[in-house]
């Protein structure tokens, strides 16, 4: 009897044994490396434009990673094909790099692994694997037409205002970073001209609102409406939702009472207006990036105010950054829980895992320790910028929002390396790039060790 050689197994590729973080932190590195080389590339920047390479790479580095923190204007310094480029980025980085390659994939037909569907689990959130690859397309769907939907609108101002060409082009641009949550403007003028109309920042503030609220959110909000009966809201969606709310609406009125007499901002303008600006620049520090008013401007009591909305950011899963709504809120009531004498935590009606509790503080231990840390390295390479100015500069970049004090051209190249290394760990998040650079794979230890009571917090 002959026997027939058995086959060698297939060997893995690298790619395929990294875990999801790892290959995360890698492909966001590598959409860095690309987009710096497209934007050295000739007609990239307008003649006479004093760019670096640094200055590339932080302007590549904001748009992949949906910031807007930008070292000169956008408009000025970046040609047509410039401004594309950048856009292009944004988009890539607002969908997720790996869910653009999967959807790629698809359309050419090959089939999706399923560590692939795990690398595609953890980038966008999802809830399972086995209904990840629908998803993906039901995300880009979605997404193309809620920008469509958004530049329509947009046109209907741009259009009469600039033209047909450059009115179009102004409104899918500026669709597409608002609701990517990029933040680049290349608007003349900038936003501030339509500070009091509410077709231009309404539809700006949706698409912040809808791009930072993520997907899973926003498609589960419409399945419900459609069918309240077979699809359920998730409780992740109430509590997400209800935080936004609360925040928008108390964002809103707190900048209306501090900026009420600013002639600087709000002072002058009508009530309509003073309402729209203050809700508009309630919206923008959840990631988005836009600005009505010189932010330089505000009180320093909204500006202490504009960092916490910053650092709390958006919902998980979507293009905003911050701690995430959903961690402020776990935190919070788990505050609530302590002052109360309650054990569990509680939240429309479900329990809350005490996995998830902790995980909320970690997130937020371990970003607060990221934004201390490069805010020290800022003013000790940047000592001559104010330290208010380089505290807003340093939770911009690490929230992705991209709001500045009129900061970002003064910050010197060690400064600029800093920001970029921020924007990036802020868009892929700390905790996953902690375990990517964790490759060993944690082993449950067998051994129970005593409990420690003795042990005093707080």
């Amino acid at each position: 009897m002959t026997l027939t050689p058995l086959s060698p197994r297939p060997q893995r590729t690298l790619i395929s044994r990294l875990q999801p973080p790892q290959l995360i932190a890698l492909v966001y590195i590598v959409g860095i490396v690309v987009g710096t080389l497209l934007l050295h590339l000739p007609g990239v920047t307008t003649p006479g434009a004093k760019l670096n390479s640094i200055d590339l790479l932080f302007t590549a580095t904001s748009a992949i990673c949906i910031t807007g923190l930008v070292v000169a204007d956008t408009a000025e310094v970046f040609t047509r094909t410039g401004q594309v480029i950048i856009i292009l980025l944004s988009q890539i980085g607002g969908l997720g790099i790996i869910a653009f390659g999967t959807l790629f994939a698809l359309l050419a037909g090959r089939r999706v692994n399923f560590t692939e569907r795990q690398h595609l689990v953890q980038q966008i959130n999802a809830l399972n694997v086995g209904s990840v690859l629908s998803l993906v397309r039901t995300i880009f769907l979605y997404t193309m037409v809620a920008e469509a939907a958004g530049a329509a609108l947009l046109a209907l101002r741009f259009v009469p205002q600039f033209g047909w060409g450059e009115g179009l082009y102004h409104a899918v641009f500026h669709s597409i970073s608002a609701y990517n949550n990029a933040g680049f403007v290349v608007m003349p003028g900038g936003m501030a001209q339509y500070a009091q109309d509410p077709l231009v920042s309404g539809v700006i503030a949706l698409q912040i609102i809808l791009g930072g609220l993520g997907f899973l959110v926003q498609l589960n909000v419409l399945a419900h409406w459609r069918s309240p009966r077979r699809n359920r809201l998730l409780v992740y969606s109430k509590l997400t939702l209800s935080t936004t709310a609360a925040l928008l609406v108390l964002g809103t009125l707190a900048l209306l009472l501090l900026e009420w007499h600013n002639t600087r901002t709000l002072g002058d303008l009508g009530m309509g207006g003073r309402l729209l600006t203050a809700f508009f620049q309630s919206v923008t520090p959840r990631s988005g990036g836009f600005a009505t008013v010189d932010i330089e401007s505000l009180t320093n009591a909204s500006l202490f105010l504009m960092i916490a909305l910053m650092f709390i950011g958006a919902n998980s899963g979507s293009t905003g950054g911050g701690i995430k709504t959903s961690t402020f809120a776990i935190l919070l009531g788990s505050a609530w829980n302590l002052v109360s004498g309650r054990t569990e935590l509680i939240t429309f009606k479900r329990r809350i895992l005490p996995e998830n509790v902790v995980r909320a503080g970690t997130i937020t231990t371990i970003y607060t320790l990221l934004v201390f840390t490069a805010f020290f390295a800022m003013l000790v390479t940047n000592p001559e910028l104010g330290f208010t100015h380089l505290l807003f500069e340093t939770v911009s970049a690490a929230a992705t929002v991209g709001l500045t004090m009129n900061t970002t051209h003064l910050v010197n190249d060690p400064g600029l390396l800093i920001l970029t290394v921020l924007m990036y760990l802020g868009r892929i998040g700390p905790v996953t790039f902690a375990l990517a650079l964790n490759q060993r794979q944690q082993r449950r230890n067998a051994i129970k060790y005593p409990a420690e009571q003795d042990i005093l917090v707080g």
